[in-house]
């Protein structure tokens, strides 16, 4: 049985989400470090329009997608606009509200799993 697109998109979403996480987890983490650049991850949005939709290769004659398709996001730095005077750009109140928004979205996702989960059994029954 091959994997459903649905089910990679969620886990694809998933990974992003833990890897925002980290990101997020480490800009506070560094807050009172001089020099610190916060980092953050393009939307998911972003990710997932530059991602091209392939067929399935369901016969070892077909092309398969090479390793960089299925490259990971890479993290970038935020603008420094409102960095302080020691040139840390960590803004704790913003970093609070991006981790809020993580864990709602992994919620969400996670809702979208289950269902999905229990739709498949439904349907094998």
């Amino acid at each position: 049985m091959s994997a459903i697109y649905l089910d990679q998109l969620a886990t694809q979403r998933t990974q992003w989400l833990n890897l925002r996480q980290s990101l997020i987890a480490g800009n506070v983490s560094n807050a009172n470090t001089p020099g610190f650049a916060a980092k953050d991850l393009p939307p998911f949005s972003t990710v997932l329009a530059q991602t091209q939709v392939a067929m399935t290769a369901t016969d070892p004659m077909h092309i398969a997608p090479t390793p960089a398709d299925y490259a990971p996001p890479q993290a970038a730095d935020e603008d420094g606009a409102n960095s302080t005077l020691s040139g840390n750009s960590v803004n704790m109140e913003g970093e609070m509200m991006k981790l809020g928004e993580i864990g709602r979205d992994a919620s969400t996702v996670n809702a979208i799993k289950k269902i999905y989960h229990q739709m498949m059994l439904s349907a094998l029954k």
